[in-house]
């Protein structure tokens, strides 16, 4: 029995995804947005959670946001459970693309705090998107928790997500300002910086945080 002509080419796409050479599965999914059917959903979907390749992971975000969020959505949030952290990176990036509130309550304080950098980055990213109107300041005080966190990149991602939430993070921020710990105060100092100030750059509005603790440190010892 002959398999009709539009499912060998399916299963041509499929196979497209698995190949060794990173430019085939670009092209493969490139395809696969360009020309959305249900039946790609589930592997671009698995297939995120090991492509090695930015691009490609870039592209399969692109394509899934191509087809129907009734679909992509659910299976989406299924990855967020998963052992693999580039699972549920990829699947929080990739719900912050799609934009459909829906997805909201499964961005948990668990991931938001999840101790991957990575995973809680997209977590962040995705929670302001997603955030309902009325509940930015609850998000604000879970982000508060991890000022302070992690490298530059981290520290300045963090700050992007809580700016993005408005003037809701102002009573976090100054709480933050009298936490034991310097690190924290300068990031929350920085951060607020930023939302006075967006086009301070993150590495300026540090730098003066720096200097702030520094010299309420000194003051205090003296």
């Amino acid at each position: 029995m002959t398999m009709p002509e539009e499912d060998l080419d399916t299963m041509r796409a499929l196979r497209g995804l698995e190949n060794g050479n990173a430019s085939v599965r670009l092209r493969t999914t490139m395809a696969m947005g360009s020309a959305p059917d249900p039946r790609f959903v589930d592997a671009l979907v698995g297939r995120c959670a090991i492509e090695p390749d930015f691009h490609v992971r870039d592209m399969l975000t692109w394509a899934l946001t191509r087809h129907a969020s009734t679909l992509t959505v659910p299976r989406l949030v299924g990855e967020l459970g998963s052992a693999r952290a580039q699972a549920r990176s990829q699947a929080l990036h990739t719900l912050s693309k799609i934009g459909d509130r829906q997805a909201w309550p499964a961005i948990t304080r668990t991931l938001l705090t999840d101790t991957d950098d990575e995973v809680a980055r997209s977590a962040w990213r995705a929670a302001v998107v997603l955030v309902p109107e009325g509940e930015e300041a609850g998000l604000a005080g879970v982000l508060a928790t991890q000022l302070g966190r992690g490298g530059r990149e981290t520290r300045a991602s963090l700050s992007r997500a809580l700016t993005a939430l408005g003037e809701v993070i102002v009573p976090v921020l100054h709480a933050a300002m009298t936490d034991p710990g310097p690190r924290v105060r300068r990031h929350a100092i920085a951060t607020e910086r930023l939302l006075r100030d967006p086009d301070a750059g993150f590495e300026s509005a540090i730098e003066e945080a720096k200097r702030i603790v520094a010299l309420g440190t000194s003051a205090q010892e003296e």
